[in-house]
């Protein structure tokens, strides 16, 4: 049997501010609504016609702080992950809700004004226990600033990479 693909990728702009959510375990989940928009010319009339898609997103843990914390109503956001739909019962009637279930994200464009600079997040990989060992730059922290020191071209130049361009 063939094994399936389920994988998103978005770059839309924040309709409105997280709304952030904590699960009994303290965990943190955070929900958002990204716009994407496409625009085309009618083929028969020669207007110009525009869509917006609306798309749930959802994030949880390490990313789910980040993005309550940085990500804002009117932001261009990239997303990656995967759908996942979800049912309910209410008042008799069975209702279902298919989101997307962010992996990885980054906030596009940057405000200036506020000085914080665009950049990339991932969720974390499940662990039993935080990690201090300083090596896990995919659950939303930088990776620690190279030494201050003497720099010099020679450095780019002993770089060696297998890059075919």
């Amino acid at each position: 049997m063939a094994r399936g693909i389920n994988k998103v990728i978005l770059v839309g702009t924040v309709g409105k501010d997280p709304e952030m959510k904590y699960m009994p375990s303290g965990d943190a989940m955070a929900n958002i609504s990204v716009a994407t928009n496409e625009s085309w010319k009618d083929r028969n009339t020669g207007e110009k016609k525009e869509s917006t898609e609306w798309h749930r997103v959802v994030f949880f843990r390490q990313l789910a702080d980040i993005v309550g914390k940085y990500v804002r109503k009117g932001q261009q956001i990239y997303i990656e992950g995967s759908l996942k739909t979800r049912s309910w019962e209410k008042d008799g009637q069975k209702h279902y809700a298919t989101e997307i279930v962010a992996s990885d994200m980054q906030m596009l464009g940057g405000n200036k004004s506020d000085g914080m600079n665009s950049g990339s997040y991932e969720s974390a990989p499940q662990r039993s226990a935080p990690s201090n060992n300083g090596g896990d730059y995919g659950s939303g922290r930088n990776p620690p600033a190279a030494p201050a020191g003497n720099t010099s071209s020679r450095d780019f130049e002993d770089f060696d990479d297998d890059i075919p361009f």
